[in-house]
């Protein structure tokens, strides 16, 4: 169910330069509203990160955020090289067994301003993403990669998004991608 107060149709998108700085933001997760708030901009300073905050176009209110770096998709990725090939064998690839790891971008942080829950802001931020590197691919990346917390894998689930591997060995979050070449076929 969509709260009132917020029109989906008045965010702005705006990349985050290494002089701005967002005064308040609260998602509820201590780590990710201290990223936004302390770090994000020295991650952009130091070309680590680029940071891309939605806000609402009458108020200049952050509603929510993302954090985007370079990444790939490699054997390592996976339990074991049998894993690999299938992904490998599934997603098409020319030259397949000349490749030994494919162009990603990861989101390392996605955060969404408690004020603004229910309103599908963390969808149009994928939506987003994705757009950005299906319409304007500058370098060549065919897929999203997230660790995604545990509780926020169903999310990325409805969201189009697909496990790496079977298991993962961190406790805490799970490895996800999303193909572009879904988007382009």
């Amino acid at each position: 169910m969509v709260q009132e107060g917020i029109d989906t149709e008045k965010l702005s998108f705006i990349r985050i330069r290494p002089y701005y700085s967002v005064k308040n933001f609260n998602c509820g997760d201590r780590d990710l509203d201290d990223f936004i708030l302390n770090r994000a901009s020295a991650f952009q300073k130091h070309l680590l990160a680029v940071s891309y905050a939605c806000t609402d176009s009458g108020t200049g209110q952050v509603l929510a955020y993302c954090s985007l770096a370079n990444d790939r998709v490699a054997l390592d990725n996976f339990k074991d090289k049998t894993e690999f090939n299938r992904f490998r064998k599934k997603s098409g690839f020319p030259n397949e067994k000349r490749l030994k790891s494919y162009p990603a971008v990861k989101l390392c942080r996605l955060g969404v301003d408690v004020s603004a829950k229910k309103h599908r802001i963390g969808t149009t931020i994928l939506n987003y993403i994705k757009s950005m590197f299906v319409i304007d691919n500058k370098t060549g990346c065919r897929f999203l990669t997230v660790d995604a917390y545990l509780n926020a894998v169903p999310f990325y689930e409805k969201n189009g998004f697909r496990f790496m591997n079977s298991e993962d060995d961190d406790p805490h979050t799970r490895l996800m991608y999303f193909d572009l070449m879904d988007l382009v076929a």
